[in-house]
């Protein structure tokens, strides 16, 4: 039996545009050919099972052999098989017209797998790294014949009798002089463990040495020796596969070990999930310690398609927010050769997307009405994670108001409901505002944390990366009337201002020359001086930045820095507090003496709010000295 042919594509040259555009993605031809030999073990296991193969099945693992002498590759399954009349059907036949269309549909697509799965090339992809394929294939059926395949990237194909003698394909590939990379053990080693690290048959490449015991020796103790053993370079069995009822946490902590074996902190929980209807989906979502770099946790998340890797990029199937858990997302709902424009218009996709932000918000509110002193315990380490999801999904934000947590300066931790309770009656302000106080850094902020809890105040701490936009979020949500403001936005009588008003010892001149000292000895138009009438035992001076102007400096820096916000200088708010003795020391000073004290003050109202460094510090030091 012989026969020759061409691949119906017409008559054109299909293979060297496959190469030209799919070369940067030209390990995946690893995964579609083991993929295939895996689809064609699981058809014979089915046909075995329902009875229409009564033959034995026998060792069904599939093997991936190098021969750096031969330069081939040659993946081997036990599967089904084929007749030459299917190879004909499947191999022959390419499902499309010709070069010239595949050239002009592929100039939309972005990478190899939108090309390959929307022409259906996976077997193809072989042709990226090899310029000679042969297929040698016995078919299951009775009194079937081992046929032989070869191409040698032109459009013509071989077919003549071949030399298998037991069921199943080997596929051989004569790797080309441009990709004999993929003739080296470790580059081969490490693309199965990318995408066949979870196949659902066995996949062995080659041996490995271990050591195993052999005995024991005349004192009892244990004698070793090496053996050669297969390298089975999988876990076909996978835990999201599982049943969780018969998984304990130790099952877990394993699996995510053996995910990220470079991690060392291990996960605060994590959930399994597994629906059927209206699509399928299993899958493992942990939840790491997020740290304060949002952007270093994402990607985490790795996909699959019935076991066979797809991609750790998986924007469009999980919410912007919770990429920042780890785990695993199976689908077969999802196909192999995924493409970005696939991803983002199929409904199946977006049912996914929806499901996966109501099981992770189910999850948070569980553990929140299990366990609330647990929960508390793991607030640091989740809050920012809780926060995102708060920002950018509406859906996940209605149930997480329920169980987001706000901390205060003695650590004690609040719904949004029990803290708009707690200071609804004593931190409201004359027009019937509610002044949530907070503070961005206790430690350099702690003069005016002082100054709040000495009238009674409670302070927040809001101090995470996206804080400067769930300010807002807080005064839309928190509480009916709910205003935020940074312990440093004023002095705290002008932060909470109350009815009753405080009357100014100083006189209307004596406040014009104490504005004036202070200006001149300040001596910066960034620092505008205000003389306001405050409780004598108050400071004597604070440097303060308007809540508002501050808030839009947060978000152009949070955004890049480039807005209009962001390229102005900082000006604050110097505010004298006409009522302390100092200030009237200052004023019936003269001169120079009045200057350098009022400076002295000024330095003092910086100092306490981190804002005096280099030659100022230096300067203050020294008067400092000379003052004593």
């Amino acid at each position: 039996m012989q026969e020759k042919g061409s691949i119906s594509i017409h008559t054109e040259n299909i293979f060297p545009v496959i190469k030209k555009f799919l070369y940067s993605d030209n390990e995946i031809f690893l995964r579609e050919l083991v993929s295939n030999a895996v689809d064609a073990t699981q058809k014979i296991n089915r046909l075995s099972s329902l009875g229409r193969f009564s033959g034995e099945l026998g060792d069904i693992t599939i093997d991936v052999k190098l021969d750096k002498e031969k330069k081939t590759i040659t993946i081997s399954d036990c599967g089904i098989g084929m007749t030459a009349d299917e190879i004909k059907k499947y191999i022959n036949q390419v499902a499309f017209s010709g070069a010239t269309e595949f050239v002009e549909k592929f100039k939309e697509a972005k990478d190899a797998n939108e090309i390959i799965g929307k022409f259906g090339l996976g077997f193809y992809s072989a042709f990226m790294v090899a310029d000679l394929v042969e297929i040698q294939s016995l078919s299951y059926q009775d009194g079937a014949q081992a046929v032989k395949w070869s191409c040698d990237g032109s459009t013509s194909y071989e077919i003549s009798e071949g030399n298998k003698t037991q069921r199943g394909t080997d596929i051989i590939l004569h790797i080309n002089e441009e990709s004999e990379e993929f003739l080296e053990q470790s580059r081969i080693q490490n693309i199965l463990n990318k995408y066949a690290k979870f196949l659902p048959v066995p996949i062995r490449f080659g041996t490995e040495t271990k050591t195993v015991e052999d005995g024991k020796d005349e004192k009892g103790e244990p004698v070793y020796k090496t053996e050669e053993v297969d390298n089975i370079v999988n876990n076909t069995t996978p835990l999201w596969i599982k049943t969780p009822s018969e998984l304990k946490d130790e099952d877990y902590l394993a699996f995510y070990r053996e995910l990220y074996p470079t991690t060392f902190e291990e996960p605060l929980f994590w959930i399994h999930l597994n629906v059927d209807y209206p699509f399928n989906l299993t899958g493992v979502l942990y939840f790491p310690k997020v740290k304060n770099d949002v952007e270093v946790q994402k990607n985490k998340i790795k996909l699959f398609s019935r076991q066979v890797f797809i991609t750790d990029e998986v924007n469009d199937i999980v919410p912007e927010f919770l990429m920042l858990l780890h785990g695993v997302i199976d689908s077969p709902d999802i196909p192999l050769n995924v493409s970005r424009s696939f991803l983002q218009s199929d409904a199946n996709v977006r049912k996914i997307n929806s499901y996966i932000t109501r099981k992770v918000a189910e999850k948070l509110q569980e553990l929140y009405k299990a366990d609330r002193k647990a929960f508390q315990e793991k607030w640091d380490d989740i809050g920012l994670f809780v926060k995102y999801g708060m920002l950018s999904d509406s859906k996940f934000a209605e149930k997480a108001n329920e169980f987001c947590l706000l901390k205060n300066v003695e650590q004690e931790y609040f719904t949004f409901k029990e803290f708009y309770e707690k200071v609804k009656d004593i931190q409201v302000n004359k027009d019937g505002q509610i002044v949530y106080l907070y503070s961005h850094d206790t430690d350099q902020q702690d003069v005016s944390i002082q100054q709040a809890k000495d009238k009674g105040y409670d302070v927040l701490i809001l101090d995470g990366p996206l804080d400067s936009h769930f300010t807002s979020y807080l005064e839309q949500n928190g509480g009916e009337k709910v205003q935020l403001k940074r312990i440093d936005a004023d002095v705290i009588d002008k932060l909470i201002e109350k009815d009753q008003e405080i009357e100014l010892k100083l006189s209307e001149e004596q406040k014009e020359s104490l504005k004036n000292i202070f200006s001149t000895a300040i001596n910066n138009e960034n620092m505008s001086v205000e003389v306001v009438a405050l409780n004598g035992e108050d400071m004597p001076v604070s440097v303060t930045m308007d809540e508002f102007m501050r808030r839009m400096k947060d978000m152009a820096k949070l955004g890049g820095g480039m807005s209009f916000y962001g390229e102005m200088p900082d000006n604050y708010k110097v505010t004298v507090n006409g009522n302390h003795p100092i200030a009237e020391k200052i004023v019936s000073a003269q001169g120079e003496e009045a200057e350098k004290l009022a400076k002295q003050a000024y330095d003092l109202a910086l100092l306490s709010r981190g804002l005096l460094k280099g030659g100022d510090l230096t300067s203050f030091i020294k008067r400092s000295v000379e003052l004593i």
